[in-house]
């Protein structure tokens, strides 16, 4: 499955990935939405953090903390050298439990690599690991369907849903939309979901999950 070769791709390339991904930050108003009302020191989750540059680098530089997770030893050590005050785990999001709660969690670039069946289980991952009013950040496709880049010579999978699947499972899972748009132009292109957890209860994780176009991925 294309999907599976990605793990291994950005290991064996994580040199050319730090090099070549760009640090202007293009998502910086994305980002400043996504932390919008957080308390000074909130803890985040960022899944698929690569070697951190530049959003968990970001994110650290504002005062929040961090819990990045990604399947990368070698990016997941550029991080630690960066940045060794905050929490790297070497583990693949799907299926995550990390025990806790966070005041936001964001996928980005990296959730669109899943394909569908494991894009869907996310939402109960999501939910979990979410505290009451959390913030959600991630990107996807305009549409549903599946594109293959390249990446250092090797095929690069991404995938996505449709918008109303991605409203549902949002919905579905305890997340009210505050912000989505599609193939953003001030943000590179990418398709955008912003949502909030309900404030009332944490969201519960159903006890089944049902089994893109995007431009090079990062952090």
């Amino acid at each position: 499955m294309p999907s599976e070769t990605i793990p291994g791709l950005y290991e064996r390339h994580a040199a050319a990935f730090d090099a070549q991904r760009g640090r202007e930050l293009i998502e910086r108003a994305w980002l400043d939405r996504f932390t919008h009302g957080l308390p000074p020191g909130a803890a985040l989750l960022d899944l698929g953090c690569g070697m951190a540059e530049p959003i968990a680098a970001h994110l650290i530089g504002q005062g929040f903390r961090i819990t990045g997770v990604d399947t990368s030893p070698r990016l997941l050590a550029l991080a630690q050298a960066r940045f060794p005050g905050e929490d790297w785990r070497h583990a693949d999001m799907r299926g995550l439990d990390l025990g806790r709660r966070f005041a936001g969690i964001l996928a980005w670039d990296s959730f669109f690599h899943l394909n569908h069946a494991d894009q869907r289980a996310m939402f109960a991952v999501f939910a979990r690991h979410a505290a009451p009013g959390a913030a959600l950040l991630f990107n996807s496709g305009p549409n549903e369907g599946v594109a293959m880049g390249v990446f250092e010579g090797e095929a690069l999978h991404h995938a996505s849903l449709g918008p109303d699947e991605y409203r549902a499972l949002l919905g579905a899972h305890g997340f009210a939309v505050e912000g989505h748009r599609a193939e953003d132009p001030g943000c590179g292109g990418r398709t955008v979901w912003l949502a909030r957890a309900l404030r009332g209860a944490a969201p519960q994780t159903p006890r089944q999950e049902p089994q893109v176009p995007a431009p090079p991925v990062g952090t």
